[in-house]
């Protein structure tokens, strides 16, 4: 087990595609690009508002808890090192250990919307609703956005992994696998704009 590790360690996350092939399938990257291109117009909404209302930006993170968004960061990046993981060791021809990796990687995502749901029980119990200004209602529209773009992640997960117990992958053809992976990878990347955004640079 310690040598697989160390195998993968080698290998994880960002090796290419055998060939030098684009990883997954070309649906899954028009999905990709119009997830982006949904979030970069939600952002210019944000900078836009950010510059009517500086003050209302500035003083807002002081109000959101850091550690609910916090422990959503790493909650992402640990599921997408995981799944990235899984690709890997199927890319080796080991299905048991991609398999492995794959519930680990869909039990921390899971995580998310329990953190997430967690994090609005503390919000609405301070008072940080709807109506609660500007900068809350972005924040409210970007996050809870991506809450329904990680839970479609999810749901793939659950395909993916239905199918990896079917045997419906192999180290030549995996392309569902990563496919999961890149959109997955993708929606972390869109968590840690809005991390920084909201919890850290406002």
């Amino acid at each position: 087990m310690i040598a697989d590790a160390a195998i993968d360690s080698a290998h994880v996350g960002f090796a290419p595609a055998s060939g030098g092939r684009i990883p997954g399938n070309k649906g899954i990257w028009v999905g990709i690009t119009c997830e982006l291109v949904e979030f970069a117009l939600m952002f210019i909404v944000y900078f836009i508002a950010r510059a009517h209302y500086p003050d209302a930006f500035h003083e807002g993170a002081d109000r959101l808890s850091r550690t609910a968004g916090t422990v959503i960061t790493l909650l992402m990046v640990t599921s997408s090192y995981l799944i990235a993981r899984a690709v890997v060791a199927m890319r080796d021809g080991r299905r048991t250990h991609s398999i492995r990796w794959l519930v680990a990687g869909l039990v921390v995502a899971l995580g998310y919307p329990v953190a997430k749901a967690f994090e609005i029980s503390w919000n609405l119990a301070h008072g940080i609703d709807g109506s609660a200004g500007v900068f809350v209602g972005a924040y409210y529209y970007l996050t809870l956005n991506h809450l329904v773009h990680a839970s479609w992640g999810i749901l793939g997960m659950l395909w993916v992994l239905g199918r990896h117990l079917a045997h419906g992958y192999s180290a030549e053809d995996h392309g569902g696998l990563e496919a999961l992976a890149s959109y997955w990878h993708a929606t972390d990347i869109i968590w840690l704009s809005i991390f920084s955004l909201f919890y850290v640079l406002a």
